[in-house]
């Protein structure tokens, strides 16, 4: 069984496209599980609307978007977990390319594919996310420099118990789920573009980055919040 987490926040622009895009790679017992954190636009409207037994809408807990996705993780009951931003928009294959490496690499516990970069109009802006941002694994790397992304991003449901609870402050979800992942098995970063990422004004995420002072807190919160994950203390900052 797939699971796709999705955290949503007025985001009725884009929302109804993606949703048609992730259910046109599930079957019929797969889930798409949407966290909604409040939203106060036509959001939920649109949502409801798809009247669709594989969509199951909850809602978050109003504590930020990385406390919105553990709520829809939470809440996921398939084998793997597909992370989804509510405005981009997946190609048909996502789903059955990223499940043909898991059960090809069974020691494998997540995988992030490669993505064209698009704007609000759907105008292709960067050929290849994974080049522009110069994607690496590795824990040491990707805590001084992130290039994890949730929406190019699925796991398997053991990793679950591992990344929960997830910080509030210090990194965002995907960043914490990829170092956790790192340190439990082999993560796998495959080159096949499967996806839309969409980057506008107002969106959760950008390419831009934080000053340096900024840059350091936020590094020094998520080195400490591994180091309590690691000394099996179950709080976050």
């Amino acid at each position: 069984m797939i699971s796709v987490a999705m955290a949503s926040f007025n985001g009725e622009k884009y929302i109804k496209k993606q949703i048609l895009s992730i259910l046109d790679n599930l079957n019929e017992d797969d889930e798409l599980v949407i966290s909604d954190d409040g939203s106060t636009d036509c959001t939920l409207q649109i949502i409801k609307e798809f009247q669709d037994s594989r969509i199951k809408l909850i809602k978050g807990n109003h504590e930020g978007i990385n406390k919105n996705f553990e709520n829809a993780i939470v809440h996921c009951m398939g084998d793997y977990i597909f992370l989804s931003d509510q405005d981009d928009e997946w190609y048909p294959s996502k789903v059955s390319t990223v499940m043909k490496y898991f059960n090809d690499n069974p020691s494998c516990v997540l995988i992030q594919h490669d993505a064209r970069v698009t704007d609000g109009d759907s105008n292709v802006i960067i050929k290849s996310f994974s080049e522009h941002r110069k994607v690496r694994n590795g824990i040491f790397r990707n805590l001084m420099r992130n290039t994890y992304h949730g929406c190019l991003m699925a796991f398997k449901s053991e990793l679950k118990d591992n990344i929960i609870p997830m910080p509030r402050r210090g990194c965002f979800h995907d960043q914490w789920i990829g170092l956790i992942a790192n340190g439990k098995g082999h993560c796998f970063f495959i080159n096949e573009v499967l996806m839309d990422y969409r980057r506008y004004e107002n969106n959760a995420s950008s390419f831009t980055r934080n000053p340096i002072r900024v840059q350091l807190t936020n590094r020094i919160l998520t080195f400490i919040n591994l180091l309590m994950y690691y000394l099996n203390i179950n709080y976050r900052l």
